[in-house]
């Protein structure tokens, strides 16, 4: 199994550069067109829950295996929380693409991070 890390602003043009590294390890773990796109919807709608959760970075690691891995923290939280249905449309999005996705919350319920694979 091999790990790829990258810690990152939240910035528009971060979050395409994550979306076109997501896509070429899809391509590494053998996933089929379809499923790398909805991969790749999955890494950006969970970096955005962490933006509107006012976090101003994430650190993400995959691990490319048999499954590839992704798991994401808010770092730098610096941003006033964004109070929209925006997150439930996101949380739906990714429950819908991959089923079991982790929600990782701090101790006062917060979202701190998410964890899936695929």
């Amino acid at each position: 199994m091999n790990t790829f890390s990258v810690n990152l602003p939240l910035t528009g043009e971060y979050l395409t550069t994550v979306r076109l590294t997501t896509g070429g390890l899809c391509a590494l773990a053998g996933f089929d067109v379809d499923l790398a796109e909805d991969y790749k919807v999955c890494v950006t709608e969970s970096l955005l829950i962490l933006k509107r959760n006012g976090y101003a970075r994430a650190a993400i690691e995959f691990t490319v295996g048999e499954v590839l891995g992704c798991v994401m923290y808010g770092q730098e939280r610096t941003l006033e929380k964004e109070n929209t249905a925006e997150d439930e449309i996101s949380r739906a999005l990714l429950s819908a693409l991959l089923g079991e996705v982790e929600f990782i919350k701090t101790a006062e319920g917060e979202i701190s991070g998410i964890r899936f694979e695929g």
